[in-house]
Order: structure tokens, then C-alpha cells, then sequence
């Protein structure tokens, strides 16, 4: 049992009495327990990340892939997998360093779209649970979204359902593919309409309805639309809405170029959008709607997308960034409703009612921000300053769970080094 006492403020409430954390890892209104101080701290729910690419967090800042257009980026980054080799070992090894990341950016959960994969002997099996044992190892949680790349429709399908089978054995129709401990979560995603054929988007489908598991792709990116209208003759979305992939278990990341007649389809459809600004307003691949997606009652999430298009897994600076640049698409956003995208919106994408929120009976994951530093320093409203005062700082304390998995800034379960020693080891013996 774990109380939180003394927050400025707490995020989606009113007032600041303390916050408990029950032994069955959830919220409840028992206090009691060890006291972890919030003085001077904004408390939010633990961040959810709706697009990474985790194994990207080997492959930071290469030449060539920096602001470049995507028909350029996709064989350049295809090439430094390739050089490097992507298997289990490395999995583990990225995966490890971007949840750190992420514990230390505040986020608690982080939706892992892998798209990359080798001739594979396991199904995919071990690279899947190398990223689900670098979650556990560090205390955070994962949602692991088995993509395709251009790969054969049979096999990713056959490794979507192999995957599921290995992680999250008891779920099924009707389930969400979460394990009981909410831990680990399994998901399938081709990469997008200009990758994948309609045979790859049906087969996913069929094992995500055997399995119970959510769907996931990507939209309308630069060079989603340009395939999709020279390959098809239609946009990247009718195609969707044809293959049946504009549901509401279906979250699409990205969608920089929608029409406003796209917004209403997608609204009528009741799919959820992923905004990734720190991804696609930097390398120039436009910027999404999103103020007018959930103007039309679209679900919002956020996420970064990988470390080959955005070197940082720092969901609370893209959220500063997606607050910046809204009014050039639409209107102003305010700090509070792109926060809420950035943890209720990216958890109901998850089909994670029990996450991204603080309440009674949710996962009680939990972030302590300091706001007693010279950058907070005038700032009137506390939870705003989060975005705009200091978007790059990190967390003092968070908990996972009920269990504090960064406390005073530090790693708990793992340290930093060792995490950051792993992956650069491992790089440097493969670059030889």
C-alpha cells in the first residue's frame, strides 16, 4: 500500500489530499502505507506513449535521416537494421533503453509498433518477449503491436498469433490481449496501405478477432497518400474503410493529411487517432488535425513515435510541441486538454479504460512532477507550467502499479549505466 501526500496539484481533480495506491496495484481510498512526499509537485496519471518504435532507439540521429522526405528515410533506415541485425539480444537491448526513457520521461506505458523482422525460427516469439522482460525488468508497461512491412501476409499473421499465444495465453474473443496483471499487452499493426496488401490487413484482422486484440496502423503520412493514390487510385482511408479497418478497436497513428469529409468518416467510424508531432513536424511530414478530429468526437492520443524520426521518447515535450503548432491546423489547444491526450485519450486507444487516469479502481500509475525550480518560477497555473514553462524536465517520483519505479529522479529496478552500457555495447561489437 502506498500513499502520495502533498501535491500542489493533481491532475483531472479538485483539490490536493492524499493519493492512495491499494495492494492489489490499483486506487482505492484507503490510505495507509508507505508515505511517498509530493511536496511541491503536479501529480499526474503515468503518461502513456500510443507510437514508439522501441528498436529505433538504437538507431538515433543517423546521417541521411534527418528532415529528409519518407521515400528517401525508409531504405536508409532498412539499411542500418540490416547492417546491425535485428534479433532478440537487440530487441532486449533497445527496448531497455527506451523504457527508461520513458520511466524517466514520465511515461508508464508505451505502445511498442515493431515492424521490423528478420527470417524468423520462433514466430517472432523471442523478440516479443525480450521487449515484454525489458518491461518487466524496469517496472513499466508495454503494449506490444505485432506490424508488417511489406512482409508475407500468411507469415505475419502466423507470428501475430504465435506472439499472443506466448504472452497473453488466456486472452480471447471478446478479451483486449492484456495480461491479468495489465503488464503486457499484444496488439497487431500493419505498417500502413502503402506497405501492406489488403490479404496482410485481412489476416491481421482475423487473428486480432480470434485473439482479442486491438488493431493498430499508420495514416495519411506523406508517403501513405502518394502510394496509396498511384497504387489504388484512392486515399489512404477509403482504403482502410474498405479493407474494414475504420472500427473502433483500430487506432491510427499519424493522419497529417485528412480532408475535413475524412475527419467526419473517421469520426462516424468511431476510430482513435495518435498524434506524433515530434515525428512528423520535423522531418516535414505535415501536421495532423487533431483539434478538429476531436472537435468531430475523435479519441486523441499521443505519442512519439521511434528514435529514427524523433530522437526522444519525451512524451511531455511532443505534448508541448502538439499544444505549439495546433492553432496553425485549427485552433488552440490548451496544456490540459493535450495532456488528457497524452494519458486518457492514448490509454482508451489501448482499449485501456484502467489506465491514464486517477481514480478510483484504475491502475494506480502515477507521475510527481517538481514545480518548486527557478523554471516554475511565476508560473500561475501549475499543471500548465508542466507544458510551458519546462516540458524537458524530469519526473521526481513514479509509480507503476502502486510500486515507485523512479524515485528522486533515478531508476529503482535498474540502473541507468547499466541499461545505457547494454545497448552501447552490444552496438559497438556489431558496427565493427
Amino acid at each position: 500500500m502506498l500513499t502520495v501526500r502533498g501535491a500542489v496539484a493533481v491532475l483531472g481533480q479538485d483539490g490536493t489530499g492524499d493519493l492512495t495506491c491499494g495492494d492489489d496495484g490499483r486506487f482505492g481510498a484507503t490510505s495507509g502505507g508507505e508515505v511517498l512526499d509530493a511536496t511541491g509537485c503536479v501529480v499526474t496519471p503515468g503518461l502513456v506513449n500510443a507510437h514508439h518504435h522501441l528498436l529505433q532507439t538504437a538507431f538515433r540521429t543517423l546521417p541521411a535521416t534527418r528532415g529528409v522526405l519518407m521515400a528517401q528515410w525508409l531504405p536508409t533506415m532498412a539499411a542500418a537494421y540490416a547492417a546491425v541485425g535485428v534479433d532478440a539480444e537487440l530487441a532486449h537491448a533497445a527496448a531497455s533503453a527506451g523504457l527508461a526513457e520513458a520511466l524517466l520521461c514520465g511515461v508508464t506505458t508505451v505502445a511498442d509498433h515493431h515492424l521490423t523482422w528478420p527470417t524468423l525460427a520462433d514466430g517472432g516469439v523471442g523478440i516479443a518477449s525480450a521487449t515484454a522482460t525489458a518491461a518487466r525488468e524496469l517496472g513499466a508497461r508495454v503494449a506490444f503491436v505485432r506490424g508488417s512491412a511489406r512482409d508475407d501476409a500468411e507469415t505475419a499473421a502466423a507470428s501475430a498469433d504465435a506472439i499472443a499465444a506466448a504472452l497473453v495465453p488466456h486472452s480471447g474473443v471478446g478479451g483486449d490481449g492484456v495480461t491479468e496483471d495489465g503488464v503486457v499487452q499484444v496488439a497487431v499493426g500493419p505498417a500502413g496501405v502503402h506497405s501492406d496488401s489488403p490479404e496482410t490487413f485481412r489476416l491481421m484482422a482475423e487473428v486480432a478477432a480470434a485473439r482479442g486484440l486491438r488493431r493498430r496502423t499508420q495514416a495519411n503520412e506523406q508517403v501513405d497518400v502518394v502510394i496509396a493514390v498511384e497504387r489504388y487510385g484512392r486515399r489512404p482511408l477509403e482504403l482502410l474503410d474498405e479493407w474494414g479497418w475504420l472500427a473502433p478497436d483500430v487506432t491510427l497513428a499519424h493522419l497529417c493529411e485528412v480532408t475535413d469529409a475524412e475527419v467526419a468518416r473517421l469520426a462516424a467510424t468511431g476510430v482513435t487517432a495518435t498524434h506524433a508531432p515530434g515525428c512528423d513536424l520535423p522531418m516535414g511530414w505535415g501536421i495532423a488535425p487533431v483539434a478538429a478530429l476531436a472537435d468531430a468526437g475523435v479519441t486523441v492520443g499521443l505519442g512519439t513515435s521511434g528514435g529514427g524520426s524523433n530522437d526522444a521518447g519525451h512524451l511531455l515535450a511532443d505534448a508541448r510541441l502538439a499544444m505549439q503548432v495546433a492553432p496553425l491546423v485549427g485552433r488552440p489547444v490548451s496544456a490540459r486538454e493535450v495532456l488528457g491526450w497524452a494519458t486518457t485519450g492514448s490509454a482508451d486507444g489501448l482499449g485501456r479504460p484502467d489506465l491514464g487516469r486517477i481514480e478510483v479502481g484504475a491502475r494506480a500509475d502515477l507521475v510527481c512532477w517538481d514545480v518548486t525550480g527557478v523554471a516554475d518560477a511565476g508560473v500561475a497555473d501549475p499543471v500548465a507550467g508542466l507544458l510551458w514553462a519546462a516540458p524537458g524536465r524530469r519526473p521526481k517520483h513514479v509509480v507503476v502499479g502502486g510500486r515507485v519505479v523512479v524515485r528522486d529522479g533515478r531508476l529503482v529496478n535498474r540502473e541507468e549505466s547499466d541499461v545505457v552500457r547494454e545497448l552501447t555495447t552490444l552496438l559497438t561489437a556489431r558496427r565493427r
